[in-house]
């Protein structure tokens, strides 16, 4: 590709600085050897939203089983994946992809998509995409006129919200509220929130559009990932790093592309060790969706040979369930990790052109393994009874959740949001479960009050963990009486 047809920088892709004026250094402390992109990574790794992933679902809600994973540890392979790929496209491919001539970027490539990796599924509410479902729900229930439904909330009316600040919750974006995390609710005490590198804040956007910019058909489109209240710190993010609405930062498609190959193949590994699949399920459904396909078959002939020796050990067959499986999920990352790389190097004049609008895994060599990974996934564990018991729980959790703190802040008796005034002892303490960082975000907020109102709501949803939302529903249930 041409100079001249080289719409993005990677001098500014990698941009390490930060939104916070920098203050004076320290004489105490010694000279800072990391660079800025290796500090996004530490200051996430000892959030406490991090942290709080460790009580948030993957797959299974409140799993008991401490061998499958959470949100925690799908996150932290999802960053290690990340970050190897990022190794390997430097200095295997730093030349053709134009880093090599960047000053750090051996240190700087990985340790952004270790950083995004990371940060990938901060905003997630609690019980999955499934709280993210009930949110949504409870919203579309409680925006009916009460001349329609005297149950309903009607939470819009003489609101005077726009169309897009309505469909920010109505259309409740656990991407979008990640930035706002990161950019807002994170050390309130100033507004920049974890004060992240501007090269972060780019790449972890996956759908760099708002919630009034969606379109199903363009990949980049599909969802959303910041909400009006934080448009113009995007906007800041995006004059820094030279992007633009639509436009994917290039790392950001490795992460979308790490994130699938996790739970594509680490899903079905809990699934196993669970009971709800068998091994010997899954390669049987590997081998009838082969179509020749060379990496599947591949898969297939190596996972029944290994199993044949490891028979010759004496194994129980618990024990030789999981060593096939996790010998299976070797190999079958490695193909994909592999296919990433080489579909990445391959579409680099397009993806540095900003046109890039698709997955990295669809096109690539991996994408029947892909498909058919996920095809089994949804047969037989997205929609297995149990989890769906599970979610279901979920979902009333987060509903009774809602209509409380909903009640709670619009009782409040007062315009503040940091020191309500007197109001019924029920609803003050219910109030005041609600973290002093989102109601002092709310305070200084610049939207409409009632936009304030909700966003305070669904902060405090979002950042609970699953059995947070579960024991404090049930404890404000036997309050209420």
């Amino acid at each position: 590709m041409a100079e001249a047809q080289r719409k993005l920088d990677w001098a500014k892709l990698l941009n390490g600085n930060r939104r916070k004026p920098p203050s004076a250094p320290s004489p105490q402390k010694g000279k800072e050897q990391r660079i800025p992109l290796e500090r996004d990574y530490d200051r996430l790794l000892f959030s406490t939203p991090v942290r709080r992933l460790a009580d948030k679902t993957q797959v299974f809600p409140l799993e008991r089983n401490d061998s499958v994973r959470t949100r925690l540890t799908h996150s932290h392979e999802v960053a290690n994946l990340a970050r190897s790929i990022g190794t390997t496209l430097f200095y295997n491919h730093g030349e053709e992809l134009g880093l090599a001539a960047i000053p750090d970027a051996a240190r700087s490539v990985p340790s952004l998509l270790g950083a995004v990796g990371l940060a990938h599924d901060l905003g997630n509410p609690p019980f999955g995409h499934q709280g993210e479902d009930a949110m949504q729900s409870w919203i579309t229930r409680h925006s009916v006129p009460k001349a329609e439904d005297q149950n309903s909330f009607d939470i819009f009316a003489g609101a005077g919200l726009t169309a897009a600040q309505q469909r920010d919750f109505e259309k409740f974006e656990g991407n979008a509220q990640a930035l706002r995390l990161l950019t807002r609710l994170q050390i309130i005490n100033d507004g920049y929130g974890l004060n992240m590198s501007y090269a972060a804040l780019a790449a972890l956007m996956k759908y760099p559009v708002p919630s009034d910019k969606i379109d199903k058909s363009i990949q980049s489109r599909k969802k959303f990932n910041f909400f009006q209240s934080e448009a113009k710190i995007v906007d800041e993010v995006w004059r820094n790093t030279g992007l633009e609405e639509g436009v994917r930062h290039p790392l950001t498609l490795v992460m979308e592309a790490c994130d699938d190959i996790a739970y594509s193949v680490l899903d079905l590994e809990d699934a196993a060790k669970k009971g709800l699949i068998s091994f010997h399920d899954l390669i049987a459904s590997l081998s009838h969706d082969a179509n020749d396909d060379p990496q599947i078959l591949d898969i297939f002939e190596q996972s029944r040979k290994r199993e044949t020796e490891y028979r010759q050990s004496q194994l129980s067959g618990a024990e030789l369930s999981d060593i096939s499986m996790q010998m299976l999920r070797v190999q079958a990352i490695g193909l994909m990790v592999n296919a990433v790389t080489d579909a990445f190097v391959a579409n680099r004049d397009t993806i540095m052109a900003g046109e890039f609008h698709g997955e990295l895994l669809a096109g690539s060599r991996s994408e029947a393994l892909w498909k058919a990974l996920k095809g089994f996934a949804r047969k037989h564990v997205y929609s297995h009874r149990s989890v769906i018991e599970v979610e279901l729980e979920g979902h009333r959790t987060i509903h009774a959740l809602m209509d409380a703190f909903w009640q709670a802040i619009e009782n409040r008796g007062a315009e503040d949001f940091v020191n309500p005034r007197g109001t019924k002892p029920y609803d003050a303490y219910v109030y005041s479960r609600i973290s002093e960082n989102y109601r002092r975000a709310a305070q200084m907020s610049e939207m409409p009050m009632r936009y304030r109102e909700l966003q305070l709501m669904t902060d405090m949803i979002s950042g609970m963990t699953d059995s947070f939302a579960v024991d404090l529903c049930r404890k404000l249930v036997s309050l209420r009486g």
